[in-house]
């Protein structure tokens, strides 16, 4: 037996604010994550533990109100935090756009494609 459709919606959103406040409750805000360093191992767990708890409460949430729009509601929110902070996490505080793998780590302050306004020598008053 479904909930009445205020009562489903009303449950749907609390239930997705749940998942926001494991997320905040979980990991960094997204502007830290992005200065990190790419593949943050630390953030990547943290990451898959707030999916897995959020998982958990949207699941056993669903089954208690047996309702489907608040499985939708709560598990859209966890896909999309999940993919948040994944993506977040693969973006080189360098060239702050993502890469992929290995790659953030392998890129430098000399091999970033990007001007920091220093010149190679610089005149010395003499």
């Amino acid at each position: 037996m479904a909930l009445r459709p205020e009562m489903s919606l009303t449950v749907g959103l609390a239930t997705a604010t749940l998942v926001y406040g494991v997320y905040s409750s979980a990991l960094p805000p997204i502007a830290d994550v992005r200065v990190a360093d790419p593949n943050n191992e630390d953030i990547e767990s943290a990451e898959r533990l707030a999916a897995w708890t959020s998982a958990a409460a949207v699941a056993g949430i669903s089954l208690i109100t047996k309702d489907p729009t608040v499985f939708i509601m709560g598990g859209l929110m966890v896909v999309v935090l999940s993919w948040w902070h994944r993506h977040a996490d693969q973006v080189s505080p360098l060239t702050h756009k993502a890469v992929g793998g290995a790659e953030g780590l392998t890129l430098t302050q000399e091999t970033a494609p990007v001007d920091f306004g220093y010149e190679d020598s610089i005149p010395l008053a003499g």
